[in-house]
């Protein structure tokens, strides 16, 4: 991430930095929260005697292979305890999630990147990376901030080509945003193999990013392991509670996919039309690349936020010609596109 020094100044009134379900939770989800306060000054025992059926429930899943904590990184960071040390290593595309090093870091194991191929990972590349250290192959699909999905055929020979002491992790925080018939969301190699987790997310399609939510499916024993190295009150009592009603809302999650596809996509056909390359994304933001001169995104950039619209830039310098944006509600991201390709053909016409 960047922040700029136009930061300490800008008076934002469209953030669109976050990916943040900007929709908002269910209101029964709201509701659910609110009412979990009346007893605050209890502790929640054991909240996945709870929550674990009921995803099981809401999904057709085994109770057995999933396990809860507050957020998906909370998982990652537990599985990265469990399988890393000194002297291993973990493996990702070199322009995924660019969080996910810390973890090896935190370990005091290697992080290794394999070449992508336009912020797409490369299962050849990835297989060429592996060495007698690899414990962890790590895969966000789709993927943030380039919003690339990995189809299942090439999901599945990325795992073929794993040994069996190497764990495949698949994080899955945007699955439920995609609408490729391509795409598998790795349950069914969960279901097959001993080296494959999923984890997956309530702050993205479920809203619920203030709650900290999270949850992973994966084979007994490793669940068994992340339960064991985890907190012993993971989730706090609203959070649970909004959880539990989000999973009942359907209607309100399949209206939140089908909003963010049509605004990805007319978004995606604008930018694209006024010559803004926007790599083909399956989540609810989008990756642009601008044209022209080095400084062109850092520039608008800092237009965007003196007209008080916050994109995303990354310190990675893969990205210094990008931006992201996150899919808000339907006048907001249709007016920081708008703005967008103002900004971009007045700034190219002005340096021609």
């Amino acid at each position: 991430m960047v922040v700029g020094a136009a930061d300490a100044v800008a008076k934002i009134s469209i953030a669109l930095d976050s990916n943040e379900n900007a929709f908002g939770p269910s209101p029964k989800a709201r509701a659910a929260a609110l009412a979990a306060t009346e007893h605050l000054e209890r502790y929640l025992e054991n909240p996945a005697r709870i929550l674990v059926p009921a995803l099981a429930s809401c999904y057709g899943l085994e109770e057995d292979r999933i396990a809860i904590g507050f957020g998906s990184d909370d998982l990652l960071a537990r599985i990265a305890r469990a399988y890393l040390q000194p002297g291993t290593a973990l493996l990702r595309s070199q322009n995924s999630y660019l969080k996910v090093p810390n973890y090896a870091y935190g370990n005091d194991a290697d992080a290794v990147a394999a070449p992508d191929r336009d912020f797409c990972t490369d299962v050849d590349a990835m297989l060429s990376c592996l060495t007698a250290e690899t414990r962890i192959v790590y895969l966000a699909n789709p993927d943030n901030p380039s919003g690339a999905m990995l189809p299942g055929t090439e999901l599945r020979r990325l795992h073929a080509g794993l040994p069996c002491n190497v764990l495949l992790v698949i994080d899955g925080a945007y699955s439920e945003y995609v609408t490729d018939p391509a795409y598998e969301d790795g349950e069914a190699l969960v279901r097959a193999h001993d080296n494959v987790v999923v984890t997956r997310s309530f702050s993205k399609i479920h809203g619920l990013a203030g709650a900290r939510v999270g949850w992973v499916y994966g084979p007994p024993h490793v669940i068994d392991t992340i339960n064991r190295i985890g907190l012993t009150f993971p989730l706090a009592t609203p959070s649970l509670h909004a959880a539990l009603a989000a999973l009942e809302d359907r209607e309100h999650r399949d209206y939140v996919r089908s909003e963010t596809a049509l605004l990805r996509d007319e978004a995606t056909q604008k930018l694209n039309g006024a010559g803004i390359h926007v790599y083909p994304g399956h989540g609810n933001f989008i990756l642009m690349e601008m044209g022209g001169r080095e400084s062109l995104a850092r520039e608008m950039d800092t237009a965007l936020r003196a007209e008080g619209i916050s994109l995303r830039r990354f310190a990675s310098p893969a990205f210094d010609r990008c931006l992201r944006m996150t899919l808000g509600r339907h006048a907001e991201t249709r007016t920081a596109t708008d703005a967008i390709i103002r900004l971009y053909q007045d700034m190219r016409e002005a340096r021609a």
